[in-house]
């Protein structure tokens, strides 16, 4: 094992301190226990979002903290949940008075401790919505899971909902937009190798040289299918189809479409994929309206891709124009 650390132990409060280092501007980070805010909160009259989960997937979640999108995120240890003292210390860390939604990704651990901190919050008088995001077409359910895994949709689900709890909406109207984006958010991924967490030094998953995993999860639980490495072309029409067939997405839509590198694919491969996309996609008569193409829920160094497409109206379009700044994802400031 090759990796940029000290000690495995040291990896999560050490990413935490250079994330402190480097964006004083726009968050603050606690360490005891770890979560992180955005530099103003707690902003009053202001729904506060709150996500969390394991790390290893930067920059989600704590990435996306900030002005326009999360109020606080909760980095467990490295593909390991957050636990509900520190999903609890964010929420009063950010409760401006207007309610608290917690966005959560289907994965049970998250679920289940998400459920205790928002129960604790309920009995100090915070009012807490859950939205549970499970757009994961590959499997139905997986080792982490009771249901579909949530990915690439929980990225579209913070920035929109943050731009709605932005314009000063109510709690109830801010965790409405939250599901219409899980309702209307659909992804599937693919790996071309392991990954390894620094505590195990091994790759999590053995795979052949010529092989490709489709369907994987973000931890490395497996796919639909192994099989032999095919041409871009060949992956995209199979990821593709499993999304657009299950909302389904029809002729005349208009979606935005997010290829998202799952830490160790090179920019150029993911704008090869995103090619393969619009091509797949004209074909299908379904418009592009945005996009996103970049790595931005990742699985350590894992190479692969996954593939996000979101049905979009006009106010789903004017949120996600909406401005943001976040470490990890900024514009319109």
């Amino acid at each position: 094992m090759k990796k940029l650390i000290n000690k495995p132990d040291d990896v999560v409060t050490e990413e935490l301190q250079g994330i402190e280092a480097a964006h004083p501007d726009l968050v603050r980070v606690f360490y005891d226990p770890h979560y992180i805010v955005r530099a103003d909160a707690p902003v009053q009259g202001k729904v506060a979002l709150v996500s969390g989960g394991g790390s290893g997937h930067e920059p989600m979640h704590g990435g996306f903290v900030g002005v326009g999108m999360l109020d606080a995120a909760c980095p467990g240890q490295v593909f390991t949940s957050p636990t509900p003292d520190q999903m609890e210390a964010a929420t009063k860390a950010v409760n401006g008075g207007a309610g608290v939604v917690h966005i959560v990704k289907n994965y049970t651990g998250d679920v289940m401790n998400f459920e205790m901190a928002a129960d604790l919050c309920r009995a100090e008088g915070i009012d807490v919505e859950s939205v549970l995001v499970d757009d994961d077409v590959a499997v139905q359910d997986s080792l982490y899971t009771a249901g579909r895994r949530g990915v690439g949709t929980t990225v579209l689900l913070e920035k929109i909902a943050g731009a709605a709890a932005e314009e000063r909406r109510s709690l109830k109207e801010v965790a409405d937009i939250a599901r219409e984006v899980n309702a209307n958010g659909r992804s599937m991924g693919m790996a071309l190798t392991s990954c390894t967490v620094p505590a195990a030094g091994k790759p999590t998953f053995e795979i052949g040289d010529d092989e490709i995993e489709i369907g994987i999860g973000i931890h490395g639980e497996p796919g639909r299918e192994r099989t032999k490495l095919k041409p871009a072309a060949e992956i995209v029409e199979i990821m593709a189809t499993a999304v657009v067939d299950d909302v389904p997405f029809k002729q005349g839509d208009q979606v935005l479409a997010f290829v998202n590198g799952m830490g160790g694919t090179p920019l150029i491969e993911l704008y090869v994929v995103y090619n393969e996309v619009a091509k797949f996609l004209k074909g299908r008569g379904v418009t592009i309206a945005r996009n996103l193409i970049g790595s931005y829920i990742t699985s350590l160094e894992m190479a692969g891709c996954s593939i996000t497409l979101l049905k979009l109206s006009d106010e789903l379009i004017r949120l996600w124009d909406a401005p943001v700044k976040t470490p990890g994802l900024r514009w319109g400031v």
